[in-house]
């Protein structure tokens, strides 16, 4: 049997996990951090590299039980329910068709800016000016829209963007060409979000928020974490695969895996998998300045320094179903519809599980009636945006410092 000891030991090195290590050590703790896989191995490699401080729209809106039916019928569409696991997810669903009523939405905002405003602050912090200013373009994102009517969801997007006085620039179909020479000439409206940004490579981003820890001590151990067991006199072990390892605190960081952790303890959370793909494209023949989201079809386009990446979908299937590379091989479709001048040769299709709350709202802080267990899981679609800060305040909570923002949104406590 092998045994370790540790001050803090994080379960995942996705962002999430690794900002909160990251924090915690320069807090004074020794931490190491348990993955079977490296830093960005999971929907930390995959996602549209989107950071958003002013991004604070939930993903759950007014008006989503009336489209249930077709989620179930069009197993290609922008979000999606396989029949068979739709039982298993109905009871998350209806979490989320609650979350979605205007004055929740309305909440959720308020906690979403709270967290998301510091997001570039934080990644500089975790960085240093060299890597920061090598990997993110602080330069913008642009939303775009088929068709001319407002639909009611845009409205309610507006009134969270004037809520918080997040500054946008509407975009005519000349400012859109100009932007993006190629676009598509049926694209005529368009905003930007000039506060939020992107970076060029989340693989890379990611593994250095890994090796900034490692050289500054920390461990990155290939295990598995297999079960957590609370100690006789306080603390915990954490077993894995091939280890025994004990510490004063453990921080469930393992995205969408990390209900297997958890429920065993009885400390339930309602954490769903939203399955994520992207198709990227290596040699594009068209290069987009800035980020570009088409909100009528649930896609985005971010340029890195690999190529073009389109991104987006979400399939409720769990984590055992095969993907299903056809609604990756949609997206190229929908940005060759968008730059007619793509052609998509060459590219790698990927599918991700994006760790998923009924509110968009991650879990934060202690697990209820566990000492020295923490969470640092939930991000959804914001994990780029939301890791970074969620780890600073997670790890202020464990050291007992001032936690910055008001914790009591994101407690897990907010679910029974």
């Amino acid at each position: 049997m092998t045994l370790a000891r540790h001050g803090a030991i994080v379960v995942g090195a996705g962002v999430a996990g690794l900002s909160t290590a990251l924090y915690l050590q320069r807090s004074g703790l020794d931490v190491a951090v348990i993955d079977p896989l490296p830093p960005a191995g999971g929907a930390s490699f995959g996602n549209a590299g989107l950071l958003s401080p002013d991004t604070a729209v939930p993903i759950a809106m007014p008006g989503m039980l009336r489209k249930v039916p077709g989620w179930l019928a069009d197993p290609l569409g922008p979000l999606s329910v396989r029949p068979s696991y739709f039982p298993r997810a109905l009871p998350w669903l209806l979490r989320w068709i609650e979350a979605g009523r205007l004055s929740r939405v309305l909440e959720i905002s308020d906690a979403m800016r709270a967290l998301h405003r510091e997001t570039l602050t934080c990644w500089q912090e975790l960085l240093g000016p060299e890597l920061y200013h090598d990997l993110i373009r602080p330069s913008g994102q642009v939303h775009i829209w088929e068709g001319e009517a407002e639909s009611p969801a845009m409205a309610i997007e507006r009134q969270v963007r004037e809520r918080h006085g997040i500054r946008t620039e509407t975009l005519n179909a000349d400012d859109l060409r100009q932007m993006f020479p190629g676009i598509a000439r049926d694209i005529s409206r368009g905003l930007l979000v000039p506060g939020n940004g992107y970076t060029i490579s989340p693989q890379r981003l990611v593994v250095s928020l890994g090796e900034r820890f490692q050289a500054a001590g920390g461990q990155l151990v290939a295990e598995r974490a297999t079960k957590l067991i609370p100690g006789d006199g306080g603390g915990w072990m954490v077993m894995t695969n091939i280890a025994n390892r004990s510490t004063e605190h453990v921080v469930v960081a393992a995205g969408a895996f990390s209900r297997q952790l958890l429920d065993p303890l009885r400390v339930r959370v309602p954490l769903e998998t939203e399955r994520g793909y992207h198709a990227m494209l290596f040699s594009p023949e068209v290069r987009p300045a800035l980020p570009l989201s088409n909100k009528s079809r649930g896609f985005g386009v971010t340029p890195m320094e690999d190529g073009l990446r389109i991104a987006g979908t979400v399939e409720i299937a769990g984590l055992d179903a095969p993907p299903n590379e056809h609604r990756a091989r949609i997206l190229v479709q929908h940005a060759q519809r968008l730059f007619p001048a793509l052609r998509g040769e060459k590219v790698r299709y990927w599918m991700g599980f994006r760790p998923s709350t009924p509110d968009s709202l991650p879990i934060l802080g202690p697990a209820p009636g566990r000492p020295g267990l923490h969470l640092a899981t939930g991000h959804g679609h914001f994990g780029m945006s939301g890791g970074p800060p969620s780890g600073r305040l997670v790890a202020r909570l464990i050291a007992g410092q001032a936690p910055g923002i008001d914790p009591k949104p994101y407690a897990a406590t907010r679910f029974h």
